[in-house]
């Protein structure tokens, strides 16, 4: 019964989001009252305080008291960050890791305010109940099942997997499928598939720094194509530095790109694919945040319209359901046999244990209601530490704004130094994500990352508050 009334609040959501984007409901709109809403859909009222919760989270409505309901101002704020970097044309060595290390080290203490991690709050999550699940799927477990499933994974999490990518219209192959430790494994196996030391990889401007220690790792070369911070990959300049370099491999995030938080259009995805076949140049998709949208329908993947095998996807279960457990996999395509080798030469194996935990809770049922409530979450902590910064960052302070995800990238004035910002935040117990960190040239100097995955910290007001402070310091100087 309850999964129903999810599924109905859910539906109501989506159809007032579909309304007010066809303009059906206009900005300044009053929504029918809730006994109203209960009339005319035959449904209870706590699902419509849900549909309307849910709405507010996704800034389609705004609640006014004693008043009502509205549909929300679509304004374009004039903090906006909305142009595309230009990235240098010259391809360049990877040297990254030792900033990213000594930077990121702060994230590991637990009485420093989050804002430069990578994770969200790990209160997010199902923790007890995967504990459970994990428990009572380890005495079930057959002697035999130890083994069976040791480099491809264990079957029934394959399955689960399998499954919920049907769902969304993508048929995967069974024997493409590999369980990884983490999303991190999956790309990096999927890399070296189809790399040799000394090649040249195109990767988003800015792009996710683990992205940069792994092109690092295996001595590779790097080129950056510009990357709209709403709509991802810039097909042209793709197109410009296919026909100018020999690449062989791009490694992009087309949904919810780290740090930008930018989801690739539909048809840019179907171009994005055609391109890449038309020049021979296999892609590897990193697709752990997709499920964490904010809009109406989970974004496809590029998987979904690979037709060559070329499309070497990778996910996991660490930004939305079990942080820690390192449970990802690769969907390889063509490449799924040299990433089995690969897998079976490096770590041979994924934790059993961490698996049939996962598979246990996923057969269980409760993962979509999970997800629904994390959505719900993220996007309304995220619009919330985002007003924040507008409030108290200095003038001139650029913000991207994502349709999900939990990150929020900020271009500060240009006189604002963002690895200093952190520095001078990690004395006060803060850890921020400098841009420094997300482009092999170390461009993106009065740049900064932030961590909008903490709802509920109380010490993050006061955190945004003084790095808002601290960088009015640096612009003013």
């Amino acid at each position: 019964m309850a999964d129903e009334t999810l599924r109905l609040y859910e539906q109501l959501a989506d159809d007032m989001t579909n309304a007010v984007k066809q303009g059906l409901l206009k900005a300044g709109d009053r929504l029918p009252s809730v006994r109203q809403t209960c009339e005319r859909r035959g449904v209870s009222p706590s699902t419509v305080f849900q549909a309307y919760a849910l709405l507010e989270a996704r800034g389609v409505i705004e609640a006014r008291p004693r008043s009502g309901y509205y549909v929300r101002a679509g304004k374009r704020s004039s903090r906006q960050l909305s142009k595309p970097a230009t990235p240098a044309r010259e391809t360049s060595e990877v040297a990254v890791s030792t900033l990213a290390f000594d930077i990121l080290e702060s994230t590991r203490d637990p009485a420093v305010v989050p804002l430069g991690s990578a994770f969200p709050s790990p209160h997010l999550f199902p923790l007890e109940e995967l504990v459970r699940t994990g428990a009572r799927a380890m005495r079930n477990l057959l002697p035999e099942e130890v083994t069976t499933g040791l480099t491809v994974g264990d079957e029934r999490l394959r399955r689960a997997i399998l499954r919920r990518y049907a769902l969304q219209g993508i048929a995967l192959s069974e024997t493409e499928l590999v369980i990884t430790n983490g999303a991190m494994e999956a790309l990096n196996l999927c890399l070296q598939a189809v790399t040799r030391p000394g090649d040249l990889v195109v990767v988003e401007s800015p792009t996710f720094y683990a992205a940069l220690q792994a092109l690092e790792r295996l001595h590779l070369r790097v080129v950056e194509v510009a990357t709209d911070p709403k709509e991802g990959v810039v097909l042209q300049d793709l197109e410009r530095l296919l026909g100018q370099h020999k690449v062989a491999a791009c490694w992009f995030m087309p949904n919810l790109q780290n740090p930008l938080g930018a989801s690739m259009p539909l048809a840019s995805k179907r171009e994005l694919v055609a391109m890449l076949a038309r020049h021979g140049v296999p892609l590897v998709e990193d697709d752990v945040y997709a499920e964490l949208y904010a809009d109406v329908r989970r974004p496809p993947s590029v998987k979904s319209f690979d037709q060559t095998g070329d499309v070497l996807h990778c996910s996991s279960f660490s930004k939305c359901l079990a942080p820690g457990y390192r449970v990802g996999w690769a969907a390889a395509g063509r490449h799924a046999a040299q990433v089995l080798r690969l897998k079976m030469m490096t770590s041979l194996a994924t934790s059993i244990p961490s698996q049939v935990a996962i598979a246990e809770y996923l057969e269980q049922g409760g993962y979509d209601h999970h997800l629904r409530r994390l959505r719900t979450a993220l996007s309304r902590e995220q619009r919330r530490v985002r007003g924040m910064v507008e409030r108290h960052f200095p003038p001139g302070t650029r913000i991207t704004l994502p349709s999900g995800g939990y990150f929020l990238w900020l271009e500060l004035p240009a006189k604002v130094d963002a690895l200093e910002l952190h520095r001078r935040g990690r004395r006060a117990g803060i850890s921020t994500a400098p841009g420094v960190l997300f482009s092999a040239d170390r461009r993106f100097v009065h740049h900064l990352r932030l961590n909008a995955g903490h709802p509920g910290d109380a010490r993050v007001d006061d955190a945004i508050r003084q790095l808002g402070q601290m960088a009015g310091q640096l612009a003013a100087a």
